[in-house]
């Protein structure tokens, strides 16, 4: 799914540009690949304001889909593709993606994980046991749970959100029409990627930032600010946004994620 290019518009002009990205820390020709991580209920279109504004600021921007069947099948995934690429990465993960580059992010090419309104596990930890320790957001009571077939298994089961609820509660702050059309086409997750723990925590060898969205009505925004405490991230900040901070916030991720590979000199 693509968005409509009116859905840019209200973003104006990005702030960060190729030139001014060039004046201060690593070269351009030396920058990282960035690789975006999109989490649950969402596709690489959640990414597409920010995707733009990187683009035209000249950096190499990679959006993999995630498949969202299971944590460690996704983290392998996501792995694989950044070892498919040549020279450093850097990987940004919102939401469930958080946790995706947690693990992926072992791979030696990566050299930095960005957490947007992300889930960062320790070694060991799963979703359920992170969001367990803190008072559930609204999004719990508006999930809906649907069985889907396995080839030579029991069934699984997908959970997504109550379309109905899906733009106040997951895409708060996304204009009108986008939200409607991001409902109904929402990728959802499977109930199993809750409880799968990390194998590996890639923050305790790789530097780390994070933003917490302190409007975020999908994920208690605690559960975002403990685990990047936990983690001990370089730099954390605070946006007044919903959980879709790429959509309402895209200038202020992308400098953010810009300004962390500035920061890797």
């Amino acid at each position: 799914m693509s968005l409509p290019a009116s859905a840019h518009l209200p973003y104006g002009r990005p702030h960060v540009t190729a030139a001014n990205s060039e004046s201060e820390g690593i070269p351009m020709s030396e920058k990282p690949t960035i690789v975006l991580v999109h989490g649950a209920f969402a596709d690489a279109a959640s990414w597409a304001p920010v995707t733009l504004n990187l683009l035209e600021a000249g950096y190499t921007v990679h959006v993999p889909p995630v498949f969202n069947r299971s944590l460690i099948g996704d983290s392998a995934y996501i792995r694989s593709f950044v070892e498919q690429i040549e020279g450093p990465v850097i990987l940004a993960g919102h939401s469930y993606g958080g946790a995706v580059i947690t693990v992926a992010g072992a791979a030696d090419n990566v050299v930095g994980l960005v957490y947007v309104a992300g889930y960062a596990l320790d070694e060991g930890e799963s979703l359920g046991q992170l969001q367990g320790g803190f008072p559930d957001s609204e999004l719990a009571a508006n999930l809906v749970y649907s069985p889907y077939p396995i080839e030579g298994a029991d069934p699984g089961t997908d959970v997504s959100v109550k379309i109905d609820a899906f733009p106040s509660v997951f895409a708060a702050g996304v204009p009108e029409d986008t939200a409607r059309v991001l409902a109904v086409s929402q990728r959802p997750l499977a109930a199993v990627a809750f409880g799968e723990t990390a194998p590996t925590a890639a923050w305790k060898t790789k530097p780390g930032w994070g933003i917490v969205s302190s409007a975020d009505r999908t994920i208690n925004p605690d559960v975002e600010r403990f685990g990047y405490q936990r983690a001990g991230l370089r730099r954390v900040i605070e946006i007044d946004a919903p959980h879709l901070v790429m959509q309402s916030n895209p200038d202020e991720v992308a400098k953010f994620i810009t300004d962390a590979i500035d920061e890797l000199a």
